[in-house]
């Protein structure tokens, strides 16, 4: 029985069995050492001959395999490139948008501010105008009585 513990695997003992066939099979053949040999040679050239023809097979499959998938790579990164621009695009909008509606609204509190400025300034003149009013009035209303007190002898 076969020992699966040790590391071998199935593969290999079937290639050695392979391997063991075909050396016996041509020591016990009915052809001659000759015959054998050139039987060998021509087998080794048909499957050089496969060999190199799947390799080139498979390398022309990987070129073709590298080509595209470098396509599809660009492609991707085109498309993404286009979406970051895009998406670039919308927020360069989107802050403008922002900054004008924040001018706006600085330049609507900035009128508003002036008004109650120029509101504040209007009472502040009519306030001091009354003051000067009043106060002009009570200096008369203190020259009066100071002329008069003049006129009257203080006792």
């Amino acid at each position: 029985m076969y020992d699966y513990r040790r590391g071998e695997s199935i593969l290999g003992a079937f290639l050695l069995g392979g391997i063991v066939g075909a050396v016996l099979g041509l020591l016990f053949s009915p052809r001659s050492g000759k015959e054998n040999r050139e039987f060998i040679a021509e087998k080794a050239d048909e499957y050089w001959g496969e060999g190199k023809e799947l390799y080139s097979t498979g390398r022309e499959k990987l070129t073709e395999v590298y080509s595209s998938g470098k396509d599809v790579a660009t492609e991707k990164a085109e498309e993404l490139r286009a979406k970051i621009d895009a998406a670039r695009d919308r927020l360069k909008e989107q802050v403008d948008s922002a900054s004008k509606d924040a001018r706006d609204k600085v330049a609507s509190a900035s009128v508003a501010a002036k008004d109650n400025v120029a509101k504040a300034a209007e009472a502040a003149k009519g306030a001091v105008d009354k003051a000067g009013h009043a106060a002009e009035s009570t200096l008369d209303k203190v020259a009066e009585k100071a002329s008069g007190a003049d006129a009257e002898p203080v006792v």
